[in-house]
């Protein structure tokens, strides 16, 4: 793009109220440089950035952190990167209704010091640097996702700034008013590509007296999925149970999370125990594997951006022990170095591949371990059986040789709500599924 196209884009969206300026290299995505940056830091900022950008026939990716912009497939284009780290106002706080509502921008870290001075958290164990709207927009969720669930199941209004500029909201401020077209589970995990999530609402739970987790080592993979299952299913409550691996082959670590009174969850532990086995140990603070490998988790994210490859793997949580066993014969077929952790208990593990590993080898991983659960091509793209395997973030020779969200069984349906909502494909264009 000229100079003087450059400088007509920053007149136009300047005249929305929002910040505008030059884009730099640090906000580049995926390879990708922009020609500008707008900051709303309010609604009307947000919309009128999204309608002038329209106008110009303007490609638009939102930013929140900016911590995961650049997984996954690179932008077809991107010519304005929305960045709504400056809405980070919380705008409604009921504490008596358990319900928060807040703008796009506030970080996990800001709403959980404010909720705790009433006792109360908004069950999403992320990073406490990534944005609500970030963790919304990608669905994500930790450890803490068995017992609580993902953004998408705590949400329960949202108001959205649709690509023409257009305000759409659905939903409400307390938790028995939802009803309507459920925008909230629309948006959740749509990655940019349908619209801005400027304001969420949230159902809230109390804070735990006490945790406590339970920890046990395994070192066959029938006895920790054995494991895992039990104490998900048990009536012990648990809020999480993470697995780990640290190498194939390895012993496999198990913890579970106990919350509640002290007398409560010690109890509990102790029974919790004698399910996971005798020798298993207690301990009031989470071992330092805890979340370790995920995409909700920082140190996860900073292993992986020097280079590596993190995979999503999603199953039937009953299928836990053949998704760990497939994982350990396809890496060592394809001659990869593999860990492996997640919430085993829910039906996540996540693979990472560190940097400096073969893409080709890495590719092979990722398709033939598509083929082990299931995840294989039907007649039309389609035919997912028993799991998926999502790449999240990975060198661009991988991404190239492993479509990272491989086949998709929906992509049909994804592409008429793309449509519906982005007939210009103007958000994130190229980002998702299929290239919509």
């Amino acid at each position: 793009m000229t100079a003087a196209g450059a400088e007509a884009i920053a007149v136009a969206l300047a005249g929305t109220g929002a910040e505008v300026r030059p884009a730099e290299p640090s906000d580049v995505v995926g390879g990708v440089l922009p020609s500008c940056v707008a900051s709303p830091a309010t609604v009307d900022q947000a919309a009128g950035v999204m309608a002038a950008a329209a106008g110009l026939d303007l490609a638009v990716v939102p930013r929140g952190s900016g911590d995961t912009i650049s997984w996954g497939w690179p932008p077809a284009r991107c010519d304005v990167v929305a960045d709504l780290s400056g809405m980070d106002q919380v705008l409604e706080y009921a504490a008596g209704d358990l319900v928060v509502k807040v703008q796009a921008g506030v970080r996990l870290g800001q709403l959980a010091e404010i909720l705790a001075e009433k006792g109360q958290r908004l069950a999403l164990d992320g990073p406490p640097g990534v944005t609500v709207g970030g963790a919304v927009a990608r669905n994500a969720a930790g450890p803490l996702r068995l017992r609580y669930g993902l953004p998408r199941d705590l949400l329960i209004g949202i108001t959205i700034v649709r690509p023409d500029g257009a305000l759409a909201h659905a939903g409400g401020k307390v938790v028995k008013n939802v009803a309507g077209y459920d925008l909230g589970k629309l948006f959740a995990g749509s990655q940019g590509t349908l619209g801005l999530i400027v304001e969420t609402t949230f159902r809230l739970h109390p804070l735990p007296d006490l945790s406590a987790y339970v920890i046990e080592e395994y070192r066959e993979s029938a006895a920790a999925a054995e494991a895992v299952l039990a104490a998900a299913a048990s009536p012990l409550q648990p809020s999480a149970v993470e697995l780990e691996r640290a190498r194939v082959g390895g012993p496999i670590r198990v913890a579970t999370l106990l919350e509640g009174t002290p007398s409560g969850v010690s109890a509990r532990a102790e029974r919790m125990r004698t399910l996971l086995g005798r020798s298993a140990e207690t301990m009031m603070a989470a071992p330092d594997w805890w979340g370790r490998t995920g995409e909700a988790s920082p140190s996860g994210m900073t292993t992986v951006v020097a280079g590596g490859t993190l995979v999503r793997v999603a199953f039937w949580a009953a299928e836990l022990r053949p998704v760990l066993d497939a994982i350990d014969t396809v890496a060592g077929e394809a001659g990869v170095a593999v860990s492996v952790g997640g919430s085993a208990g829910a039906g996540v593990l996540y693979a990472l591949l560190a940097a400096g590993q073969d893409p080709g080898q890495v590719a092979v991983f990722v398709r033939a371990l598509r083929a082990a659960t299931g995840h294989a091509a039907g007649p039309d793209g389609g035919g997912l059986a028993r799991g998926s395997v999502v790449v999240l973030t990975a060198p661009a020779a991988v991404l190239e040789a492993a479509d990272p969200w491989g086949p998709v069984p929906s992509l049909g349906l994804m592409r008429a709500v793309k449509q519906q909502f982005d007939p210009g494909h103007l958000m994130s264009p190229g980002r998702g599924p299929g290239g919509i």
